[in-house]
């Protein structure tokens, strides 16, 4: 049951035919999406604000890592999986992040039948929550023949910032979870697919991730992913690839270098940012953001803090381009404005026009990242978390130039 105060549509993919695997291949699974609106008024701007003011924290003070596994929830837009833990297993339903990189479970619903407690605590603090408990050995499946054994999990006798989820599973890099044992901090742990592919159960750590546009309230946003590898019915073409970048703090989360130009105009140079599936929208540094702002004709409005244009500016919109690596990447002018259909459930005007793009909050350089390629990015174009190459691939999918919104 959720609270009241909380409108929450809840969208769940239904498969009728499970993925068969092969010996040592990728497994494409579903992902359930849920859109929340919490509160009403500013929840997508603020959650997005919140949720990178957590990130650039880790940096502060001059170190690498104050905490290098904060469980980073968007409170708009969450992605997760069903994941079956023990044996005989029980199934937990967990937030997928790509910002952290450990699994923890709220031990107010974990059910003990094969996991072992290493009496190690566990215990991290963040801008919005926090979570602590101790490290448990168990048993950890997450799709058909995927099935880890001796995974490391924490259980949680703590915990703030997931709603009625039961916990997180983290996507991102390995290195994010050091310094997440208190009496070990310098021992990475190994996430859950890092142990699928050492245990030779897929070929790759390698992650690719599928998510349709929402269109409007009522249809589903079907998500999927694929441990192990990519699945090339779900985009178009052939995926390009580009370095992790060298500049941190970047470098320790899926980070790569780009640029940005409206139309023929280049409103941010090559420099370094994030992809994350746990921001909602685009952020950029606040130069190219005011660029951005002008060159658009928008204006800022106070009810949603978004960007807001004229109806009959709609046409005058340019394309946006992200030139990443040798390749260019474009989201067209229906893709640069937030679902109408959407737009009350934010305390915006039905008849109105909101742009995705929002100022970062620092100036080139200055931040810990320049920019932020969110969900709304991630939507258009089929994404790969590679971390057997450091590297981060992209393609077009059937969505990158639908019109929908």
């Amino acid at each position: 049951m959720f609270p009241a105060a909380l409108l929450t549509l809840l969208l769940v993919l239904s498969t009728t035919l499970l993925p068969v695997k092969a010996a040592n291949s990728p497994v494409t699974v579903p992902i359930t999406s849920r859109l929340e609106f919490s509160n009403g008024t500013n929840s997508l701007v603020a959650q997005d604000r919140a949720r990178l003011r957590t990130l650039m924290d880790r940096n502060k003070h001059g170190q690498r890592f104050i905490v290098t596994n904060e469980p980073l929830v968007n409170s708009y837009a969450r992605y997760s999986m069903l994941v079956d833990i023990g044996d005989p297993p029980t199934t937990y339903n967990l937030i997928l992040d790509s910002g952290s990189a450990n699994t923890w479970v709220r031990a107010s619903v974990y059910q003990k039948t094969t996991g072992i407690s290493t009496g190690e605590p566990v215990a991290v603090t963040y801008g919005s929550g926090f979570f602590s408990g101790f490290e448990y050995i168990d048993t950890v499946n997450v799709g058909p023949g995927l099935t880890v054994d001796q995974q490391s999990i924490c259980v949680a006798d703590e915990s703030a910032g997931v709603g009625d989820f039961d916990g997180i599973i983290g996507i991102g890099p390995v290195a994010l979870t050091l310094e997440s044992l208190k009496e070990m901090p310098k021992e990475p742990i190994p996430t859950v697919t890092n142990n699928l592919h050492s245990q030779n159960i897929i070929p790759a750590d390698i992650l690719g991730i599928f998510f349709q546009p929402y269109r409007n309230s009522l249809q589903a946003s079907i998500g999927q992913i694929t441990f192990g590898g990519t699945d090339s019915t779900l985009y178009t073409g052939n995926i390009a690839y580009t370095s992790i970048t060298d500049t941190e703090p970047a470098s320790d989360y899926w980070g790569i270098d780009q640029s940005i130009r409206y139309g023929t105009t280049e409103i941010l140079r090559t420099t370094a940012g994030i992809v994350d599936c746990g921001t909602t929208l685009l952020a950029i540094a606040t130069e190219a953001f005011n660029l951005y702002k002008a060159a658009t004709g928008s204006e800022y409005d106070p009810a949603t803090e978004l960007l807001v244009i004229p109806l009959d500016q709609y046409d005058a919109l340019q394309e946006l381009h992200f030139i990443i690596g040798d390749q260019t990447y474009t989201l067209t002018r229906n893709a640069q404005i937030w679902p109408r259909s959407l737009n009350t459930k934010m305390s915006g005007d039905a008849g109105s026009i909101y742009l995705i793009v929002r100022d970062i909050g620092t100036a080139v350089g200055e931040g810990d990242y320049d920019f932020v390629n969110g969900y709304v990015f991630m939507q258009r174009f089929y994404t790969v978390f590679d971390a057997t190459n450091s590297r981060v691939g992209f393609a077009t999918t059937l969505y990158t130039q639908a019109t929908l919104n």
